[in-house]
């Protein structure tokens, strides 16, 4: 399956989506956002996996530039996070940009991230956006702009390793406040003992003690993604 080039804008910022498509007619269309790093090789593979699963999948771009390393992506990630609003207006961007495409006409959306992007999912799903599901791997949890009572139109899907120190039990038992008073319908699985960027199969390779690969963690949670995309789909 072939990646191809999405050329959008936020603004006058010039960004970059990269799609793939389904061998058949897409069940629904997914917006899939990255992680700091941004578009990379295990971005473009999830992007793969959804598509031989049958959906239409977008990698939205979150800076407009390349990143060259870990310290450059928090350099430019700090600028676009300062403001809710600044934030929560790049992303649905890249959601317009992928309900644009004639391919997407008529689909249901959905959004999953990864890490920054897990929280980004949760960020279009407060601010009302029109999706069936935003689900997060390993993502953050913390927000400047909570959900207000009857926003969240997406049902929610939250995958996290309980051994990930940039989301403490502390965020995890606000978010679960956040939710239940927005009256969201939200799913949550903890994994014991599993840490941050347990999806990403070079987690190990990057000499952190805050993330690690999990096997297992990885397996199960593309398959709770796989089986609320099943439910809500039908």
């Amino acid at each position: 399956m072939a990646v191809e080039q999405v050329d959008y804008a936020d603004g006058d910022v010039a960004l970059t989506g990269f799609l793939v498509k389904p061998e058949g007619p897409p069940r629904a269309a997914v917006l899939v956002l990255p992680t700091i790093a941004n578009c990379n090789t295990p971005m473009i593979r999830r992007a793969h996996m959804l598509a031989q699963a049958g959906y239409l999948a977008m990698i939205a771009d979150f800076y407009g530039v390349q990143v060259r390393d870990f310290d450059h992506a928090r350099e430019l990630a700090g600028p676009l996070r300062a403001t809710s609003e600044g934030y929560r207006q790049r992303l649905h961007a890249g959601l317009d940009a992928l309900t644009a495409l004639a391919e997407a006409q008529g689909l249901p959306v959905a959004a999953i991230g990864f890490c920054m992007g897990g929280q980004a999912a949760l960020e279009l799903a407060r601010d009302g956006a029109d999706i069936v599901l935003a689900a997060s791997f390993h993502g953050l949890l913390d927000t400047q702009a909570p959900a207000r009572p009857g926003a969240v139109k997406a049902r929610i899907l939250v995958c996290h390793g309980d051994a990930d120190p940039m989301v403490p039990r502390s965020q995890v038992m606000a978010f679960w406040e956040e939710m239940d008073a927005a009256a969201a319908n939200w799913h949550f699985h903890s994994y014991s003992g599993v840490k941050h960027g347990f999806t990403d199969p070079g987690s190990d390779a990057r000499g952190m003690a805050a993330i690690g690969y999990d096997a297992s963690a990885d397996r199960q949670s593309w398959s709770a993604l796989m089986e609320l995309l099943d439910e809500v789909l039908d």
